[in-house]
């Protein structure tokens, strides 16, 4: 199976806004003097929608990357979660089960993991086109730094966002305007396989 989903040019901006996620990140992190090391936490079983084509096509060449056995165990890991979310989705329920790409701990895909998984954890500022801002306060652990305060350094997600936007318009074109709206969980872009738009004339 080739790995190569994205065109190039795509695959690296897309490479290169990750990396500039983290640099952000990191900047809030040491201001609060924040760390994940040693928590008592996961927070990979935290309970998030995904919103791009590009994000899935990109988690999907990381995905390829791995042997057959491991994308198999994966899989599988994916339909349990899959499951037992929309069951706790049934009952008025948040889902929280660990996610399909964590093993032992780690996420088997952490080079490809997508946007809200490398933005979350520090407090967080988000500017919607309407105008609208929302803020984030962070992980429990970092509002065990932070307390109540809402004079707190926050890392802001808008042009994050905006550009991930940009860089759907630029790869995928006119075929947007055909697609349907991605809002899928890992577990259902990991079971669904990867983006097909071989039917967009």
């Amino acid at each position: 199976m080739s790995n190569s989903l994205l065109p190039v040019d795509i695959a690296n901006k897309v490479g290169a806004l990750y990396e500039a996620m983290e640099v952000a990140y990191d900047v809030v992190a040491q201001e609060l003097s924040f760390s994940c090391a040693d928590c008592p936490d996961n927070c990979c079983d935290s309970y998030f929608q995904h919103h791009t084509y590009t994000e899935w096509a990109y988690l999907w060449e990381g995905l390829m990357l791995l042997s057959e056995e491991e994308r198999g165990e994966i899989v599988k890991r994916a339909a349990d979660y899959d499951l037992k979310a929309k069951e706790a989705i049934a009952r008025d329920e948040r889902p929280q089960e660990m996610c399909p790409l964590c093993a032992d701990g780690l996420c088997t895909a952490y080079k490809h993991r997508l946007l809200i998984c490398r933005l979350h954890g520090v407090p967080a500022s988000m500017t919607r086109p309407d105008g609208q801002l929302f803020k984030f306060p962070g992980c429990f652990r970092c509002q065990e730094i932070t307390g109540d305060t809402e004079d707190v350094v926050r890392m802001d997600r808008t042009r994050f966002f905006q550009e991930f936007i940009q860089l759907e318009m630029e790869w995928l074109g006119v075929k947007r305007q055909i697609l349907p709206k991605v809002k899928l969980t890992i577990a259902e872009m990991i079971l669904k396989g990867a983006p097909d738009f071989s039917y967009c004339k």
